[in-house]
């Protein structure tokens, strides 16, 4: 089996591995890969980890423990932050063609597997994406107890105090000033 290719790092050449017998193994490196999130997420540091490759009796099963770190804005300061990310993966890939014969293989069965290319490529970018996407968080903070911004002058809250002049009341408002509700 040869390693990935130089045009797409997480893909493997796995023909060699559909010939051996099942319960055989391929064990994979994964260095400094950066692939594209989409328009609003990118990498802050690369893909890095380990990717095992297991024939069954069916196909190849993939399974990947991957590090990587995405380039976010914190949603109540808006610092720039970089935000670890840990991706596991384990997913079964069909051959498309039938090693010995060279024919297609049958999908009727099963549409919604994965497959391999018709080249017996093994390629993990798709679900690695997908992966990365699913671990962005729907609101990023720099820290748990990050204070935000100052919604009067936008500052942040974390850089000192933000004592403001009292806004002018409208005068007709001015009588609210002194309510204060009953605390019985």
């Amino acid at each position: 089996m040869t390693g990935p290719s130089l045009d797409s790092p997480l893909l493997w050449n796995v023909g060699g591995l559909l010939a051996d017998t099942p319960g055989s193994e391929r064990q994979e490196d994964v260095r400094d890969v950066s692939i594209d999130l989409g328009e609003d997420l990118r990498l802050a540091r690369p893909i890095s980890g380990h990717v095992r490759l297991l024939r069954t009796n069916r196909g190849i099963v993939a399974r990947a423990d991957l590090h990587a770190a995405l380039a976010l804005e914190c949603s109540r300061c808006l610092r720039d932050i970089e935000l670890p990310v840990d991706v596991r993966l384990d997913e079964e890939y069909l051959p498309a063609i039938d090693l010995l014969t060279g024919r297609p293989t049958p999908t009727d069965d099963e549409p919604d597997v994965a497959r391999l290319t018709d080249h017996h490529e093994l390629d993990l970018e798709t679900p690695v994406r997908e992966a990365i996407q699913l671990a962005e968080p729907i609101a990023p903070t720099c820290r748990p107890d990050c204070p935000g911004l100052c919604v009067v002058c936008g500052g942040r809250l974390e850089d000192g105090t933000h004592d403001h002049p009292g806004d002018d009341i409208d005068p007709r408002l001015e009588a609210l000033r002194g309510f204060r509700p009953d605390d019985t």
